[in-house]
């Protein structure tokens, strides 16, 4: 487990490693790997060489996709466009996957949640507990199953909340959650040993609000969820 979360690091600062350069840049930290090892952990994490994240969403054909709607689009105000995703978390013995919703303009977290799986659920709570709170113009996501779901894009038809999906191969149309990644696993993740769920979820929990104040902007008047 130890040489996957290796290479979950070395991913996330080098997303354009390949297979054959991931093993050689593990082989010159004294790593006794092959390419065929690196290949099964990429495919665990499912991982893809070039694109700046693990594809943790997968599309399901019989599921409806939206265009991309923010090409060109200023972003203004807040609540004009909100946008989720979904990244791996490591802890002791394997995994959990962190799904967070964020206002492009403030870039504050408006929800999030852990899940042991890649289920649909955790991510329709997590948007049906933002709804409650607010609404946006424009909700954007990529085309994974868990956002092309009937549960997840019915919520936001029904408060007339307009759909915008990535284009496929096109992650940095989510461009602001990636950094979010980025900044969460760096600041936070990469620094702790998490042994359990629990721990996970606190100090992801201690993390956005320590994020929240750098954006200057008082947790309780956005709505941002700990528990």
């Amino acid at each position: 487990m130890q040489i996957i979360h290796r290479v979950d690091e070395i991913y996330t600062a080098r997303p354009f490693f390949g297979t054959r350069r991931m093993a050689s840049y593990l082989q010159r930290e004294g790593c006794n790997i092959g390419r065929k090892r690196v290949r099964s952990i990429y495919e665990i994490l499912s991982l893809e060489a070039i694109y700046p994240r693990p594809k943790l969403s997968w599309p399901n054909k019989e599921q409806q996709k939206y265009p991309y709607l923010l090409r060109d689009v200023e972003i203004k105000n807040r609540d004009q466009v909100w946008s989720t995703d979904i990244t791996f978390i490591r802890v002791r013995g394997g995994c959990v996957y962190l799904m967070a919703i964020i206002d492009w303009f403030s870039r504050y977290v408006l929800d999030w949640d852990l899940s042991i799986t890649l289920e649909a659920d955790f991510c329709i709570e997590t948007l049906a507990r933002v709804l409650n709170n607010g609404l946006c113009e424009i909700f954007n996501t990529d085309q994974g199953s868990q956002f092309t779901s009937y549960g997840f894009t019915n919520l936001l038809l029904q408060k007339q909340i307009k759909i915008s999906m990535d284009g496929k191969g096109r992650c940095l149309d989510n461009i602001f959650v990636e950094r979010l990644w980025r900044s969460v696993k760096y600041e936070c993740i990469y620094l702790l040993s998490l042994d359990t769920v629990k721990e996970a979820r606190e100090a992801i929990k201690k993390y956005f609000k320590f994020y929240s104040t750098l954006l200057k902007t008082p947790c309780v008047s956005w709505g941002m969820k700990y528990s």
